[in-house]
């Protein structure tokens, strides 16, 4: 940590060393330059006076540690071990009441800021609002893209999900699909009832949500139901998965068993579902670049710590939505392998 702060100060000495030559050329007086070196070590002082200081970001989610969150999590501690702080990284299990929870424990907790989801906003709200309160900095990460500024956060870091629904419905319409099914595993979660309504709004044929709450916790019995799902309706040739577990554990294994050429189109990764991909049995996965979500949030709040910075523009600031086809797939593989995609 130390070694880092003399880094500091270095930055903030030729930033003063380039003002100083400024002021020299402008005018050449002894005592504008005094006045400049004067500037030059106040600033090393302040610069060094927040990099000592003990920082610690606490990134509380909602996540469940599975193969979307572990990814978040690992670039949310990988930003803390390149700026060389703290992290605290805590899921929720997709439990909104422990999240508000941990989340009014960030005071006690020492944290320096906070980066949290907010699947369910109003959920935690107070708590966010109780940061706030507290002079503690905060972003949303993954979701809460339209809701960040009513929870008190300068920016939002993941990807718009009405956008990435968009996006799907138009791979779908590529693909001639008529009749989409929509599973949602989190019905509390606002960000996949907005990824099926996104869809909705540009696919050319019809997108049915699909209740599967608890579907991540039994994927078998998700399989059953969505298998029932299609077999009532032979219409259905292609359904939106929201979540890469879900594409291949439970919905790929309904399709499959019922030998019914159906194209499924998936959020997220993991590596059953893109060697799905490179088997064609799944056409794509939404990537929205989970890593970057914990890395960046930890980023922008150490910045906000250090320099004072509230980056974005009051704007969220997008990861996504990339895709993953058979055209790239291969070479994600290996980046999903390493823990990074």
């Amino acid at each position: 940590m130390r070694g880092r702060i003399l880094d500091i100060k270095k930055l903030a000495v030729l930033t003063g060393v380039v003002a100083l030559t400024l002021a020299g050329c402008a005018a050449g007086t002894d005592s504008d330059a005094g006045e400049t070196a004067s500037t030059e070590t106040a600033a090393a002082e302040t610069v060094e006076a927040v990099a000592v200081s003990d920082i610690k970001i606490c990134v509380y989610t909602h996540g469940d540690g599975g193969t979307f969150w572990s990814v978040a999590q690992a670039g949310a501690e990988k930003a803390g071990e390149d700026l060389g702080i703290t992290i605290d990284y805590q899921g929720s299990t997709n439990d909104s009441a422990r999240q508000a929870a941990t989340i009014e424990g960030a005071v006690s907790a020492g944290c320096t800021g906070v980066a949290a989801s907010a699947p369910d906003p109003g959920a935690i709200e107070q708590a966010m609002l109780g940061l706030a309160d507290a002079g503690i900095a905060t972003v949303t990460m993954n979701s809460g893209s339209d809701v960040f500024k009513s929870l008190g956060a300068f920016t939002h870091v993941g990807q718009d999900e009405i956008v990435a629904g968009r996006e799907a419905g138009y791979k779908f319409n590529d693909l001639g699909a008529t009749n989409i099914l929509c599973p949602i595993q989190e019905a509390a979660n606002v960000g996949l009832t907005d990824r099926c309504a996104g869809a909705r709004e540009t696919s050319t044929g019809s997108v049915t949500d699909f209740n599967l709450d608890g579907g991540l916790q039994d994927l078998t019995a998700a399989s059953a139901k969505i298998k029932a799902a299609l077999e009532a309706d032979p219409t259905i040739d292609a359904v939106f998965a929201l979540n890469a577990d879900i594409a291949a554990k439970a919905v790929l294994p309904a399709v499959q068993d019922l030998g019914r050429d159906i194209f499924i189109g998936t959020v997220d990764m993991s590596e059953d579902a893109l060697n799905a991909i490179s088997a064609g049995d799944i056409v794509f996965a939404i990537d929205q670049q989970q890593y970057a979500q914990g890395y960046l949030s930890v980023v922008l709040l150490y910045l906000n710590a250090t320099n004072a910075h509230s980056l974005g523009g009051g704007l969220p600031m997008y990861t996504g939505p990339g895709f993953v086809d058979a055209s790239n797939v291969e070479q994600v593989i290996g980046l999903v392998a390493a823990g990074t995609r």
